[in-house]
């Protein structure tokens, strides 16, 4: 598991853009090192609403990457929990049994991106 506070990186001009007058800002959230090689297995955008979680469950060979909206959740990643917030991300290794819960005052958007490493990201549903 890896976790980025956006609170805690600055925006930086992006590469393509003049570093004087910048059109648009970034934050570099993770670098290809951070990623297993492979193929994207999927991009959605979700939502989590108030007072929810998803199933705990793991990817037998898929690495997840989850960057927060908007909104409070805490995470409960192979045995660890860590509280994220929007801008911060956290990268979920295969294997990494991990569960969602929100636990602000309003619905939660993410992002969520898997890689597969080539077994095509099946989900193991872990019971309770």
């Amino acid at each position: 598991m890896l976790v980025v506070r956006g609170q805690e990186i600055g925006f930086t001009p992006a590469s393509h853009e003049d570093f004087q007058r910048p059109g648009v800002l970034k934050k570099v959230l993770a670098t290809r090192e951070a990623f297993v090689e492979g193929r994207v297995q999927m991009l959605n955008w979700s939502l989590c609403p108030k007072g929810s979680a998803f199933r705990k469950h793991f990817h037998e060979d898929m690495q997840e990457t989850f960057v927060i909206l908007n909104g409070a959740v805490r995470m409960e990643v192979a045995g660890e929990t860590v509280h994220l917030q929007a801008g911060d991300a956290i990268l979920i290794e295969a294997r990494e049994v991990h569960q969602m819960f929100n636990i602000g005052d309003e619905d939660v958007t993410y992002i969520v991106f898997g890689i597969s490493t080539g077994q095509n990201g099946r989900t193991i549903l872990v019971d309770e």
